[in-house]
């Protein structure tokens, strides 16, 4: 990394007010030591593995597949692009297509569904743009490490009390193909048009279906 690259930071902040998907426990955050009493600060945090800005591994929705901490590290790391999607009621094919020499390319696709600018507010699980099954089929047949996107999910939010290869279908369709879920994400608008460095690292835990990730983008100047 040169000392000329420009650094942003694509991350949501964890607090106990923060949006978190429906029906999940939102993080709580317990101050046990402090300075005046112990001579140190420490904090406990309680959160599930898929609060805020945070990556699904396959073992998330797949039985036997892989959990976070069996990726050799570098496969959070590589060259990405955006697709900007604000203008879409759903990412079809036919659109996708248009960006098939870049997705050659590169490691990671974030797509730019506009939904970050709806983080906080009730309508942030109104239905995003989302891949349709074909499109997402589509993808799962190029090397990407990941997709990313600006919102809560791939797929539509769900209402059954069970969750099924049926209605969640983007999530089967990549993480079969090992391709990790990033979502979440912020500040997307703010990326080139042309390929940049991305980086989400998530936490080392054993076993995880998923974690929180500090996610930059590393611009050349």
């Amino acid at each position: 990394m040169s000392l000329n690259n420009k650094v942003i930071d694509l991350t949501r902040i964890l607090n106990e007010k923060m949006t978190v998907y429906p029906g999940t426990i939102a993080p709580t955050f317990e101050v046990l030591n402090t300075i005046d009493n112990d001579g140190f600060t420490e904090l406990k945090m309680t959160m599930v593995s898929h609060t805020g800005t945070h990556i699904d591994a396959p073992s998330h929705v797949l039985k036997n597949a892989k959990s976070l901490d069996q990726f050799p590290v570098d496969k959070f790391i590589g060259s990405a692009i955006v697709i900007p999607c604000q203008d879409k009621k759903e990412i079809s094919l036919k659109y996708l297509q248009t960006f098939k020499q870049k997705i050659a390319t590169i490691d990671f696709i974030l797509f730019l569904t506009g939904w970050q600018f709806k983080w906080g507010t009730k309508d942030y699980f109104d239905d995003c743009p989302i891949p349709t099954r074909e499109a997402a089929e589509w993808l799962s047949r190029f090397k990407l490490k990941g997709v990313g996107v600006d919102a809560f999910s791939v797929d539509k939010i769900i209402s059954a009390p069970k969750v099924t290869p049926e209605n969640l279908p983007n999530h089967h369709i990549l993480l079969k193909k090992e391709m990790l879920l990033i979502e979440n994400l912020t500040n997307l608008d703010k990326l080139p048009d042309c390929a940049f460095l991305f980086q989400c690292l998530p936490l080392k835990v054993e076993n995880a279906d998923g974690s929180p990730v500090r996610a930059i983008a590393m611009i050349n100047e």
